[in-house]
């Protein structure tokens, strides 16, 4: 039998120190690091993620093994971002409709349970920016950020919550702020104000889930290079200049918090905010 000598430096050192490895446990055991997944057997719903930090999020989720249903109001994107995680090895399901509407949330949470058996992630990524001046904002764009921002965040929450209770499985729920919450921006008087809400309900819900082993979070991007914001010619020189990294984020870099705050490393962080935004909450220089 062909023995391997164990060295501190050799990274299976802790299962192995004192003892040999034989090639055959070496590569079951190289195999199986490889193959573990962070992800495995978990199931998410993530809303707003036919493009953009939604995909992203999305993406890497399935890469790590979890099972995914996709939500946008634009159907034909939704499918095409499902098709493509599918293309790329994961388990994924498209669900279009509206958000904020409260009998679409629980259609998506029983169309999750249903296709995979379980629930255990919910990721309230949907969310609507309508720019404007507060004098004269009007209520229509005000009810459209509420509903959107507010109501369908809350609401998601509170049916993946009573799922994931019923499962007794324990889960994670995850926000989506904005810098905007923390610092103030020209005419996102109304945005700001939702976003910052989120973070206070984040914090609310440890009391109320906790009990149940869910934490509860949220992810404030600042800045960052998607679809929509290239669509602004000026966006990523102007970030560029004002943020202390150099560079506004990308959505992996969204991404991968919001990964990490659902994931079982995070399990004992709840009701806290994580802000990616390469340093710009801390100087705050206007981009006007």
């Amino acid at each position: 039998m062909v023995r391997v000598p164990h060295h501190d430096s050799f990274f299976l050192g802790g299962l192995t120190k004192g003892r040999f490895l034989t090639i055959e446990m070496t590569f079951i055991l190289l195999g199986l690091l490889m193959t573990d997944k962070k992800f495995s057997n978990q199931t998410a719903v993530i809303t707003g993620a036919g493009q953009g930090i939604g995909f992203e999020i999305a993406r890497q989720m399935a890469f790590n093994g979890a099972s995914i249903l996709i939500n946008d109001i634009n159907e034909e994107l939704v499918k095409k971002a499902a098709e493509r995680i599918n293309s790329e090895g994961g388990n994924c399901i498209a669900l279009a409709g509206d958000a904020a509407d409260i009998n679409f949330i629980q259609q998506m949470v029983d169309a999750a349970v249903q296709h995979f058996g379980k629930l255990t992630i919910a990721i309230a990524n949907a969310g609507i920016t309508l720019f404007g001046d507060f004098l004269t904002y009007p209520s229509e764009s005000l009810q459209s950020v509420m509903n959107l921002n507010l109501q369908g965040s809350f609401f998601l929450a509170q049916k993946a919550a009573r799922q994931i209770i019923k499962q007794q499985s324990g889960g994670s729920i995850l926000f989506m702020s904005s810098v905007t919450g923390h610092q103030a921006h020209k005419n996102l008087a109304a945005y700001g104000m939702t976003k910052a809400a989120l973070e206070m309900l984040a914090k609310s819900l440890v009391v109320e889930l906790s009990p149940y082993h869910i934490t509860v979070n949220t992810v404030a991007p600042g800045a960052t290079l998607t679809e929509r914001t290239l669509e602004d010619a000026d966006y990523k020189n102007t970030w560029s200049r004002i943020t202390p990294m150099g560079r506004p984020a990308t959505v992996e870099d969204v991404a991968s918090a919001a990964l990490f705050l659902v994931s079982p490393d995070a399990g004992h962080i709840t009701g806290q905010n994580l802000i990616v935004d390469g340093g710009w909450t801390a100087v705050s220089t206007s981009p006007y």
